[in-house]
């Protein structure tokens, strides 16, 4: 089914006090949005091409990595910093530099607020204990992959999972060990984004050029199954214990898929690439980035279907609740 956008006023959803926050890409910013009127409150300018972005549990901080070149195909040396956002003073209060780490992408953090940010072109996550504060990096691992893009973690912050772009590979690191060899997958090919089930057991990947979804043992890293899922799938999150979220920017679509056989369940056509998905903590509504047409939709993911959107700065891309 296709599903246009309402006007955010119509949408029966969202509570009148939710901002959501918006890296903007080729906006070289980032937005603050009051999601039910769609109104921009606040930009904050950036450097060129702010890419991923992480929030702190006590939404205090925003931590943005400066990948610094539009795409991931683009030639050219990138940034090396991250920009910590002042959510309160809607700010850039700061930014930490991490010459000689480079096209700073994949961004994590965990369940104790350490941040992890990867270098896309030196292939290595650097981490962060006090990200509020610190003026470098703290710890730096090797991956062992190429062109490594993002990374997921787990809530302690102990295994860190890289897709590699170049070598299509999956790397489980251990942040805190640098002496722990990465063990390696080849789950597809061009791997891109992977989330992990509820439970932690089982990593869940897009490979983008297979065309596929592909779940690995999250320990062992071997393949447990793959289904081809079609089109691009571009990213993968975990909804609950039943259900994954797949974005597909060939088709432009939402499908939800299931957890154990990676079938798909259902699936809503947009009018715009999903370039990344965020949602609310407390109500079943998830927040699409259409990267080509500059827009957010809101959607119910009960009855997926499109209740909301607001104009946004140019490609919009990771987006946050704060």
């Amino acid at each position: 089914m296709t599903a246009g956008l309402t006007a955010p006023a119509e949408a029966a959803a969202a509570p009148r006090d939710d901002v959501l926050l918006v890296v903007e890409k080729s906006g070289h910013a980032v937005s603050f949005y009051d999601v039910a009127s769609g109104r921009r409150l606040k930009t904050v300018r950036l450097p060129d091409y702010p890419h991923e972005m992480v929030v702190d549990s006590r939404r205090r901080f925003a931590y943005v990595g400066h990948y610094g070149v539009r795409m991931a195909s683009t030639v050219g040396e990138g940034g090396a910093a991250v920009f910590v956002i002042d959510l309160a003073e809607r700010s850039l209060a700061r930014t930490i530099d991490t010459r000689p780490f480079h096209r700073i992408h994949g961004m994590g953090i965990d369940d104790r607020d350490r941040l992890y940010a990867l270098s896309e072109e030196k292939a290595v996550l650097l981490g962060f204990d006090d990200p509020a504060a610190d003026r470098a990096p703290v710890r730096a691992v090797p991956t062992h992959g190429v062109k490594t893009h993002l990374f997921a973690l787990s809530r302690d912050g102990e295994r860190a999972y890289v897709t590699g772009l170049l070598s299509h590979t999956v790397s489980l690191v251990r942040p805190h060990d640098a002496a722990a060899p990465p063990v390696l997958v080849t789950p597809g090919q061009l791997p891109e984004s992977s989330c992990l089930s509820t439970d932690e057991k089982t990593l869940f990947v897009g490979a983008r050029k297979s065309s596929a979804l592909v779940a690995v043992d999250a320990r062992t890293m071997k393949v447990r199954r793959s289904r081809k899922v079609g089109g691009d799938p571009l990213r993968v999150y975990t909804l609950d214990d039943d259900r994954l979220l797949v974005t597909d920017i060939v088709g432009n679509t939402l499908t939800v898929c299931a957890t154990a056989d990676l079938r798909p369940l259902r699936t809503l056509r947009l009018d715009g690439i999903p370039a990344a998905v965020s949602f609310h903590p407390d109500r079943a509504l998830a927040y699409v980035s259409l990267l080509d047409s500059d827009r957010i939709a809101v959607v119910d993911l009960d009855r997926l279907t499109v209740v909301g959107g607001f104009g946004t700065g140019s490609e919009p891309d990771v987006s946050a609740l704060v």
